[in-house]
C-alpha cells in the first residue's frame, strides 16, 4: 500500500507514537537470501537543484514489519524512560558520574591493518516526486576512492544504486539489511570496515527512550513506500553490536537530519567538548568496546543538500569527506572535521558531524 509524502512545506511529519516501527529480522547466512520480490517500474522526472535529502512519514500511516528481530517480539530492545534536555546534548566534562563510567570503558584503538570491507549504498529514487540527482555518483565514488586511495579490493566492496538492473545490486530494505550483515559478519579486531549511505533520510518518534531529542533517525531504501524505512536502533544492532573490540568501522551518511543516525553514544562538538549523544539509561547498551566512527552531513534538525560539483551531480556531504582526505591524507579527527565543514561553508547551511562509540582523542591521526 501506498502513502503519501507532502514535502510542500518544511514542517515536518512524523510516525505517530503508537505506530509500529520498521524493524526487520537479521539476514540469514548467505548474502542474498531475503532478495526483495517486488520491483515497482522507475521512469525520470525532473527534479530542483540543490534540494534537501529528506522524507516525511504521514501521521497516519502505520507499517506493519514483516519479520521480527530475534529474542525482542517484534519490538526495539527495553529502554528506560528518560528526561529530554533542551539543548539536546549534554556535556560529559560537567558530568562527573558519566565521565567515571567512561574512563572506565574498555575499548581499542582499531590499526585498520586486518581484512577491509565496505558497503556503498546510492538511491536517486527515479520517478519519486523528490527524485535526487547525486546519490548515485556518490556511492561510485565512495568506491573509487576506497580501491584507488584506502587499499580496499573490488571484490570486497558492495555497491548497490537503484539504476542497476540486477535485482540484488538494487538498494531494496531488504538487500541493504542483507549487505549490512554481511558487512560485519566474521569481523576481527583490526579489520576496517566502511559503510556510506547517499539518500533520503527522515525522523519518527523515539519510542525507546534513548533519543535526546525525542525522535529516532531513519533512512528510505528504494522501496520505503511499500517496506518501510530503516530505523537507528536496528541499524545500531545490526552494525555495532556484533564488532569484537579493536574492530573499526566507518561509516559516511550523507542524507538530512543524520546527526545520530547511528546511535553512538559521543559527539565531537569541538577540540576540546565531547557531547553525550544518547540518554543516560541508554548510555550503557550503546556504547562499544569496538572502534566506530560515524561522518554524517549534518545535525538531527538540519537538511543535507544535493547539489553540482564540477558540472556533476553529488551529495555535498560525500563531495566534501572525498575532497578533504583528498587533498591531505595525514588529518586528524579535529583536522578533518574541521576541512570537510571550511568546504561546505558558506555555501551549504548544514553542519557536518562525527560521533563515535567511545571518547576520542581528536588530535589522533584519521585512518581507514
Amino acid at each position: 500500500m501506498y502513502y503519501h509524502l507532502d514535502f510542500s512545506h518544511h514542517t515536518n511529519y512524523f510516525v505517530s507514537p503508537g505506530a509500529s516501527m520498521a524493524y526487520g529480522s537479521r539476514p540469514g547466512s548467505s548474502l542474498w537470501s531475503v532478495v526483495e520480490d517486488r520491483y515497482p517500474p522507475y521512469g525520470h522526472s525532473p527534479s530542483s537543484y540543490e534540494q534537501p535529502r529528506s522524507q516525511y512519514v504521514c501521521p497516519t500511516h502505520t507499517y506493519h514489519p514483516p519479520t521480527t528481530i530475534p529474542h525482542t517480539n517484534g519490538h526495539p530492545p527495553a529502554r528506560h524512560s528518560t528526561t529530554y534536555v533542551d539543548d539536546h546534548t549534554t556535556r560529559l566534562d560537567n558530568d562527573r558520574g558519566l565521565m567515571r563510567r567512561a574512563a572506565a570503558h574498555l575499548f581499542q584503538y582499531s590499526k585498520c591493518t586486518g581484512r577491509k570491507k565496505a558497503v556503498c549504498i546510492g538511491i536517486n529514487y527515479y520517478g519519486h516526486s523528490r527524485e535526487l540527482r547525486g546519490c548515485i555518483n556518490d556511492a561510485r565514488h565512495v568506491y573509487e576512492f576506497l580501491t584507488r586511495h584506502c587499499g580496499y579490493r573490488k571484490e570486497d566492496i558492495i555497491v548497490l544504486t537503484d539504476d542497476n538492473p540486477n535485482k540484488r545490486r538494487q538498494p531494496t530494505r531488504r538487500n541493504i539489511l542483507a549487505a549490512m550483515a554481511w558487512l560485519v559478519r566474521d569481523a576481527r579486531s583490526h579489520d576496517s570496515l566502511f559503510f556510506h549511505y547517499s539518500g533520503h533520510g527522515g525522523r519518527t518518534r523515539d519510542v525507546s527512550g534513548d533519543e535526546l531529542d525525542g525522535y529516532d533517525q531513519v533512512i528510505y531504501p528504494v522501496d520505503y513506500q511499500t517496506a518501510g524505512f530503516i530505523i537507528d536502533d536496528f541499524m545500531h544492532e545490526l552494525l555495532v553490536r556484533p564488532l569484537p573490540m579493536g574492530c573499526r568501522l566507518t561509516t559516511l551518511f550523507d542524507c538530512c537530519h543524520s546527526g545520530t543516525v547511528l546511535d553512538l553514544p559521543y559527539g565531537v562538538r569541538s577540540s576540546s567538548q565531547t557531547a553525550m549523544l544518547v540518554s543516560r539509561q541508554a548510555w550503557e547498551a550503546k556504547k562499544s568496546s569496538a572502534d566506530v566512527i560515524c561522518w554524517s552531513g549534518c545535525l538531527d534538525g538540519q537538511k543535507s543538500a544535493d547539489t553540482f560539483q564540477g558540472g556533476v551531480p553529488v551529495g555535498a556531504m560525500s563531495y566534501a569527506f572525498i575532497t578533504a582526505l583528498k587533498r591531505n591524507r595525514n588529518q586528524s579527527y579535529q583536522g578533518l572535521l574541521k576541512s570537510i565543514r571550511q568546504i561546505l561553508y558558506p555555501k551549504y547551511k548544514q553542519t557536518p558531524q562525527l560521533a563515535s562509540s567511545h571518547r576520542i582523542d581528536t588530535k589522533l591521526r584519521f585512518i581507514i
